[in-house]
Parts: structure tokens; sequence; C-alpha cells
């Protein structure tokens, strides 16, 4: 007896669409460190007044108490791979969601052109082998300086290829101009950051002060994350990146990823050096207004004014501990 076959032709369209069907991912996100969730409803902001309704809410930007650093971390996760080969078995890379995903701004930026020589001297003989060609770069153009007054608005955090750190691209609230910075930890696009290197105190900020120059009341107001202030500013022990070696100068130290330093001593403080583990003294690196110098022997000597000359610097330890 003949036994009936099936006619398997209509189902070879399953048949190949069984590849997109039994999808295999190879990297999953595990999440570490959970932070807790915001509050549904936040409270309304308070002045040293009291309460702000929605009818008397105040225009001044400085009259708000949430600082950009007390806002709620997002849990920080990591991308895990599946071990496709003993090189990503224990492969944690960090998942960086807010990095801006197109082409970095043009207008700040040129071409890499003209500064890789392929490994040739000034003659132009070879001298290092197996150099030259590549992939066309280009360079963008941070500001260092940070000599704009105003408001700035974070455009967009973004990976810069010339730099292990993030930068930010800023937006003047009132010229509309754009500029790059070195992005501060945590710093997200939306917040507003502000440079005071000129020293001088907006007049709405003296306003929301009451008149009042108290360091510490400038400091609880301007002393925020992404801001550039004079290092006389700023209170000791806060943590700095991009410090300068000169007054008016650029920021030289501190610029990669991962590193700062800290404020520990204000002119005038009559100590200056702490003792290290094995008991001996370590030298500290003193800025006054972004101009620094190591301290030695020679600064034990008085100036023209009668005060020594460690008493006029801003004394700033770095990650590294110089």
């Amino acid at each position: 007896m003949l036994q009936p076959r099936l006619c398997l032709r209509h189902l070879l369209p399953l048949r190949t669409l069984l590849p997109y069907t039994t999808h295999r991912t190879y990297a999953e996100a595990q999440t570490h460190n959970h932070a807790p969730p915001p509050p549904l409803h936040a409270p309304p902001p308070f002045n040293s007044t009291g309460p702000l309704s929605s009818s008397t809410e105040s225009t001044n930007p400085y009259d708000s108490t949430t600082r950009p650093e007390d806002t709620p971390d997002l849990p920080f996760a990591l991308r895990s791979y599946k071990p496709r080969t003993p090189g990503i078995r224990h492969l944690r890379r960090p998942i960086n969601d807010h990095l801006h995903r197109g082409r970095a701004y043009l207008p700040l930026t040129f071409a890499r052109k003209g500064q890789h020589l392929g490994g040739r001297n000034n003659s132009g003989q070879i001298r290092v082998r197996h150099r030259g060609g590549g992939h066309k770069r280009r360079i963008r153009i941070i500001d260092f300086h940070r000599n704009a007054p105003g408001r700035h608005t974070v455009e967009r955090i973004e990976y810069d290829p010339g730099r292990s750190a993030h930068i930010a691209l800023l937006t003047n609230n009132e010229t509309k101009e754009k500029s790059y910075i070195v992005a501060a930890q945590g710093m997200r696009a939306g917040e507003s950051v502000e440079s005071f290197r000129s020293g001088v105190l907006p007049e709405q900020l003296l306003e929301s002060l009451g008149g009042s120059r108290d360091a510490g009341m400038v400091a609880a107001k301007t002393a925020w994350r992404g801001n550039c202030l004079p290092l006389h500013m700023i209170p000791t022990g806060t943590l700095v990146y991009n410090v300068g070696l000169r007054k008016g100068g650029k920021a030289q130290l501190c610029r990669s990823a991962g590193t700062f330093a800290m404020v520990i001593g204000m002119p005038g403080d009559v100590e200056r050096k702490k003792l290290n583990g094995a008991g001996e003294e370590e030298e500290e690196l003193v800025v006054e207004d972004g101009e620094g110098k190591e301290e030695g022997e020679g600064d034990k000597e008085r100036n023209g004014t009668g005060r020594k000359k460690d008493e006029l610097y801003v004394a700033v330890r770095l990650k590294s501990g110089e």
C-alpha cells in the first residue's frame, strides 16, 4: 500500500524566515546600585522667605535652590556579553546612553591635516615604518579659557576621540554662540553653567543674596558643577578640574577623565604642608586665581608687603598627590 507524501513546498517560506524568528542576543545590560526613584510629586521650590506659589514665582535664575549635583543619580549600569570567546567572558563596558549619536558641531572642528608626517623626519626620510594613511579625523576646539560671562545651556554630551573625557556643547543664552568644554562628571543635557572667572558677580545674583557678599553665601550660589570660578571663590575641600597655572591662562591640569584636584588651603592659612604616612613633608601645588608654582624653601621669605609669599596663594592638591 502506498503511503501519501506531504508536499512541503508551501513550508519553504517558513524555513527561510526561521533565522529571523530565532534572534540571538550577544549583549545584555546588567544594572547595579539601583538609586531610589524620584518622587512623583516634587515639592515646590523654597527660598529664604518661604515657599513660592505659582503666581509669585521668581524669574531670577539664581533663586533656585536645587543644585545639579543634588539630583538623584541614575542607576549605574554595565553591559556584559555572552562568552562567545574567552576574551569577552569578563568584559564589562559602561552604558553611555546620554552621549550624542550624531556628528560633532562642524564649525567648532578642523581637519587634522599636516600634523601627522607618516613617520618621517624633517628631511622627509622614513624613520618609523608602517606609519601613514588612516581614516580622516577632525579635532574639536575646546574652550579652556571660559572667559565668556553669562549663563550657558548644555545642549548635549559628546564623545571626543581625541581625549579620554567627554565634552559638552554649550550655547550662550544671550548671544547663541556655541562652544565646547570638558564635561564634568554627571553633567547632562539641559543643565545651565556659568563662568565667574572675571570675579564680577551679576546683579541678579546680588539681588538673590540680598546685597550680601559673604563668601559662604556666594559659594552656595556659584560653586556648582560645571561652573568656572577663581580658586579664591571656591570653598576648601571642593573637588575641581581644569585647573590653570597662570592668571588669565587656560586650564592645564586635571583635564583627562577621572582626574581632579582638591582645594586644601586659602590665602592666609599658616599651615601649608601635610605629613604623609612615612612622616616626611610633601610639597603642595599652590595656585592664586589660576596662577601657581611649587612651594619650596625660597617661599619662606617675605615680600614687600610684609606678608609671607605662601600666604598669598591658594593651595591645591592633585589626585596624584602632588
